[in-house]
């Protein structure tokens, strides 16, 4: 029996098939999982929905899964091939007490791993994945009698649901990709519905991804769907990940359109019927939401939170808020857009909204956002045992820094935010961010100033500068 500890992380699981994780340790994994829902829902046959993407393993993985929770006890509702936001849709639809979604999202051929839930609409928080790691790894079972059915033709429930109240009244021609991964199950079809004329790019299942993977910030899939929106004239591009819960957008001009200023003219689109609402960004995301005037006119507010798509939704959820952004992609609508959860077929279908209530093409509506100058996400190597202490330590000098006014470019700091790591901003509105990597020996830091570039690049030189002096920085993932 193989389980590497290491698999499980902050907020979903993880494992290379077979070298970290066997059939026998995915049986161990379902026991665990059935224990704690159980324990969680208080009920001896609660009733779990289980899906799987399309990798040539993942049946097997699922079966193994389901083998474990029916041995505890619990009631599994099978709806086959799947995407994630599929199965969090079944939770509501299905009113079932959990579920399983059997995934390695946009990770490598080989990667394995489950996301999971049990309050509707959420996925596992860190001390959640914690007290399974430890039922799992301590084979702390509960034994039970459960059962399983297949629940046939769920997809057509999933994309009526999408496509019921989001009916284009314009003609809009999207490029669809999908990276031979899952969503080319669904996404072109769900366009289709609502009015789009899709091109599809790479939307037949292949589990061997024979081009590229299935990850809207992989450069390789950006630049195919950036030469096919010019080659077809689109208004837009839609690249979808593995198992289809972000998208990454390309203009009409074949440009990567970063996700946390989408993010932002979704925002501005709602709010202007839908005013006091209240958004969720994550601390990478751009300063923009906080001065923003269509925002502010409309009386929304917008509060930035910890990164990562669990700990948003969270937020979405506690806040009531209308919607949440994260700057890799993960978009969450609340009713009536949604039911709080990520999903990037409705991300892209809110996108579409978009270019039909502002009738101009997206080049022109992304021009409207006021300029700014933004590093890519920057991935510093730190030991996954002395990242934290690390952050912790640049938290006390930087706090330092603002209380004695020193000056950065010749600017002081005026803001503090440390929900997830530290972020200081300016008063210009340039800002830096400093956090630790949830899911690998690395920190994370992004620069960004409405000013200029020269002052990004000052704020990025002042960060490095103190992450150099720890002693305990290795490798950059890339430059700026």
């Amino acid at each position: 029996m193989k389980i590497n500890p290491n698999g499980f992380r902050e907020y979903d699981a993880r494992w290379l098939y077979e070298k970290d994780i066997d059939l026998e340790g995915v049986i161990d994994l379902g026991k665990g999982l059935g224990t704690q829902i159980i324990k969680q829902t208080k009920k001896n046959n609660p009733r779990v929905i289980v899906g799987h993407d399309f990798r040539s393993y993942s049946e097997d993985i699922k079966s193994s899964l389901i083998q474990g929770l029916v041995s505890t006890g619990c009631n599994i509702e099978d709806i086959g091939l799947s995407l994630s936001p599929t199965v969090y849709f079944a939770q509501f639809n299905l009113n079932s007490d959990a579920i399983a979604m059997v995934t390695a999202s946009h990770n490598e051929n080989g990667w394995t791993g489950v996301k999971m839930g049990i309050k509707k609409g959420l996925t596992h928080a860190p001390e959640e994945m914690n007290e399974l790691k430890n039922i799992t790894l301590n084979k702390r079972f509960i034994e039970g009698k459960g059962s399983k059915k297949i629940i046939k033709d769920f997809k057509k429930k999933y994309i009526h649901d999408l496509v019921k109240n989001n009916k284009l009244n314009k003609k809009i021609k999207a490029v669809v990709a999908c990276g031979n991964g899952t969503a080319g199950a669904f996404a072109p079809e769900i366009l289709k519905s609502i009015g789009c004329e899709v091109v599809e790019l790479d939307c037949e299942l292949d589990w061997t991804f024979p081009k590229y993977n299935p990850n809207p910030e992989d450069l390789k899939m950006l630049n195919e769907i950036s030469k096919t929106v010019k080659e077809n004239n689109a208004d837009i591009g839609f690249g979808f990940d593995g198992d289809g819960d972000r998208v990454g957008v390309i203009d009409n001009n074949g440009k990567e359109i970063f996700s946390d200023k989408i993010g932002l003219l979704i925002a501005r689109n709602l709010a202007t019927t839908n005013k006091k609402s209240k958004f969720i960004v994550d601390v990478k995301s751009t300063g923009l939401y906080s001065k923003d005037k269509v925002l502010q006119e409309n009386q929304c507010e917008t509060i930035y939170w910890k990164t990562g798509h669990s700990h948003i939704k969270r937020k979405v959820n506690m806040e009531k808020a209308l919607a949440g952004f994260e700057k890799s992609g993960h978009f969450f609508f609340n009713k009536p857009l949604g039911y709080g959860y990520d999903d990037g077929i409705n991300s892209a279908i809110q996108v579409c909204h978009l270019l039909e209530n502002q009738n101009k093409k997206m080049n022109e509506i992304i021009k409207e956002l006021p300029k700014t100058y933004q590093t890519p996400t920057l991935a510093p190597f730190c030991k996954d045992e002395e990242k934290y202490t690390v952050v912790d330590e640049l938290i006390k000098q930087i706090k330092e820094m603002k209380n004695n006014k020193a000056k950065i470019d010749e600017q002081t700091i005026k803001d503090i935010l440390t929900v997830n790591g530290i972020r200081f901003s300016f008063e210009d509105g340039s800002w830096g961010l400093i956090r630790a990597s949830s899911n690998k020996p690395s920190l994370v830091v992004v620069t960004e100033s409405p000013t200029s570039d020269k002052r990004k690049k000052k704020i990025f030189d002042f960060i490095d500068d103190l992450l150099q002096k720890t002693g305990k920085i290795g490798e950059y993932d890339q430059k700026i």
